[in-house]
């Protein structure tokens, strides 16, 4: 059964992943961003092998969305993927369903920090460009027909706007959690704290206090970046110069009241203004 890491792109996924791959599949509790892929991400190419013929074809992907998960899932093993597809169903073809799904953890960060990680994640040559990815409903991420640029992520996901994608996985009912990035900035040990309660729950897993001291504190920011500066961190994308693009780049200190223009500041509140007030970014 999944237990998905669902959020939209540039929200502290792969923060949350890296905690718990500290939690579950170390000794000691410590970060180490070499094992982050004993957490996988999901689409993959790999988990359609066999499935569909051709990969950019959305028609044929969302047939067998499910048919990929009761593959992964026939071992019955309590297992968790990281994705940024929104829970939606195309043609009454789920993207997930309970049958598959234990629970989910969604992470969500304030879309107007979110926008400028956007531009740079995307190497997109605007502002405006990522705002205009982040309000689109049917963003889509990942076709690739260039046999030269092909790898296992280059697979159809489905982003959705910000606010579709926050409000798609309230659908799945059954344990669900909200992490909120802010509040894992300001507050870590209370925030990790309900993904180890979460989890005691929800897979019955025990730790110990040293290893969930050590897990909260080598999986802050700064090491996270230095970690990726010594090139631990595997899952950089690369910039149209085919240089690499910096994953864990500024972090907390993106402050969209610095940064960001408030022409564009004013146009995400307006559009998302309903999800905003209550996640509670306009108060």
């Amino acid at each position: 059964m999944i237990i998905w890491l669902a959020s939209y792109p540039k929200s502290g996924n792969t923060w949350i992943r890296s905690f718990l791959v500290s939690l579950l599949f170390t000794k000691d509790g410590k970060s180490n961003l070499d094992s982050l892929n004993m957490i996988g991400q999901y689409p993959l190419r790999s988990q359609f092998k066999n499935l569909i013929k051709d990969f950019t074809n959305v028609s044929e992907i969302k047939k067998s969305w499910i048919k990929s998960q009761e593959i992964i899932n026939l071992d019955k093993k309590v297992r968790f993927f990281k994705t940024h597809h929104a829970m939606v169903s195309i043609d009454n073809y789920n993207f997930t369903n309970d049958e598959n799904t234990l629970g989910v953890i969604y992470i969500v960060r304030d879309p107007r920090n979110i926008v400028s990680s956007v531009k740079n994640h995307y190497s997109l040559d605007s502002i405006e460009q990522a705002r205009d990815l982040m309000f689109h409903d049917e963003a889509w991420t990942g076709f690739e027909k260039n046999p030269e640029n092909i790898s296992d992520k280059k697979f159809p996901t489905l982003l959705s706007s910000w606010n579709f994608n926050f409000n798609s996985w309230k659908q799945i009912k059954k344990n669900y959690l909200l992490i909120k990035y802010e509040n894992l900035l300001k507050n870590p040990f209370d925030e990790f704290g309900k993904i180890i309660n979460y989890l005691k729950v929800v897979t019955k897993t025990r730790f110990s206090e040293s290893k969930i001291s050590e897990a909260i504190n080598s999986n802050n920011f700064k090491n996270l970046q230095i970690q990726e500066s010594q090139g631990k961190f595997k899952e950089n994308m690369f910039n149209k110069k085919n240089e690499k693009i910096k994953f864990f780049d500024k972090g907390p200190e993106n402050d969209w009241r610095q940064n960001l223009d408030p022409t564009i500041a004013k146009q995400i509140e307006k559009k998302f203004s309903k999800e905003m007030s209550e996640l509670g970014y306009l108060d």
